[in-house]
């Protein structure tokens, strides 16, 4: 049942708070000027069936919100936003080979990697600082230092938005890719776009536990350290300090993270710039291709530091986009996008690559 409390645009759906015509501003670490028809703040299973049995909104488009940070908003968003916020974490389940630990989709990504381990169940520390929500981390399939979240991934709960039912999916039905899965298709594609929201996750992380170095700037953190032999609390603090040496921190410096893909070419491809490029940063996967640095690519195309209005390239990683605005005056999606879509355009100039976005673009 809907009931307006008489504040400015808020409302209440059963105990959950609803604004209507809601500034999503401060929901999206870009920190981009824009509104939604209305905001729900969900946090259990029971606030998303609420939403959806209610007859002023039930009917209406949803747009899942986890921790904001992968969206670029070019658009005030005509659809009902459902803002993740279900708590929790704990250990719900063990195999002779792993410890199965869920968490809320609400849960902050970082957070839920540091319980892991003050907990004593390692795996996830090469993720370690990747901005965003439990709930997010299957739609990108995130990823980084040498582990993605396929590896550790378990099952998944979640809610069909057109009926309200309840499912779980493993690995498989998620559809896994870099970066990509299933909940990012629409479903004349064969995904869950807009069709399910995910509300728990689950991760099977190793009893047999070693360390997961590979990486370029973890064996640099090795040699620096001469530690040969890290733990996984170790990893993390590496990768906390990798990354915030590289990253700007959205509280200070609006931006979506990485915002192109690392493209993969083939072997020859890659020969070929390697020809004419001899120090481009790339590294081979199991299949024979080839996975470059984006940020490489822009960089050595002039990008690094460079802005266009109030969007701009990260002077320490030219893979990161960020707000050069204010609060008061932001950058807008279009502004970035223009951005984004010029440097598309320098790269495939000088090697014949388009890269692709990661953020959703709104």
């Amino acid at each position: 049942m809907l009931l307006c409390d008489g504040s400015m645009g808020g409302a209440t759906i059963g105990s959950m708070n609803v604004r209507v015509d809601a500034p999503l501003q401060a929901y999206n670490t870009f920190g981009i000027a824009a509104k939604a028809a209305a905001l729900f703040h969900v946090q259990s299973v029971d606030d998303i069936r609420a939403a959806l049995d209610s007859a002023l909104w039930g009917s209406s488009r949803k747009l899942i919100l986890g921790g904001g940070s992968n969206m670029v908003f070019t658009r005030d968003v005509d659809a009902v936003v459902l803002k993740m916020e279900i708590p929790g974490m704990s250990v719900v389940d063990e195999t002779a080979s792993d410890w199965i630990v869920q968490a809320g989709a609400g849960v902050g990504w970082h957070d839920w990697v540091r319980w892991t381990l003050q907990n004593g169940y390692p795996g996830l520390e090469n993720m370690a600082l990747i901005p965003g929500t439990v709930g997010a981390s299957p739609v990108q399939n995130i990823g980084a230092y040498g582990m993605e979240l396929q590896n550790r991934f378990h099952s998944l709960d979640a809610i069909d938005l057109r009926s309200g039912e309840a499912f779980q999916l493993d690995a498989s039905g998620c559809g896994f890719s870099y970066r990509d899965s299933v909940f990012k298709h629409l479903p004349q594609d064969g995904g869950l776009k807009s069709q399910a929201v995910i509300t728990a996750v689950r991760f099977a992380l190793p009893k047999h536990w070693r360390a997961e170095v590979a990486y370029q700037d973890l064996q640099r953190k090795m040699d620096e350290s001469g530690v040969r032999a890290p733990s996984a609390q170790q990893v993390f603090d590496w990768v906390v300090d990798i990354r915030t040496a590289k990253l700007p921190d959205p509280r200070d410096v609006g931006n979506a993270g990485s915002f192109f893909k690392n493209p993969t070419v083939t072997q020859e491809q890659c020969d070929d710039i390697i020809g004419r490029d001899p120090h481009v940063v790339h590294y081979p996967l199991g299949d024979g291709h080839i996975k470059l640095a984006a940020g490489w690519l822009i960089d050595a195309c002039g990008w690094k530091g460079k802005t266009v209005g109030r969007a701009g390239v990260y002077d320490k990683q030219a893979l990161v986009l960020v707000n050069r605005g204010t609060r008061e005056d932001p950058v807008t999606g279009g502004e970035v996008m223009t951005l984004a879509k010029a440097i598309q355009t320098s790269v495939y100039e000088r090697f014949g690559i388009m890269l692709e976005p990661e953020p959703e673009v709104i």
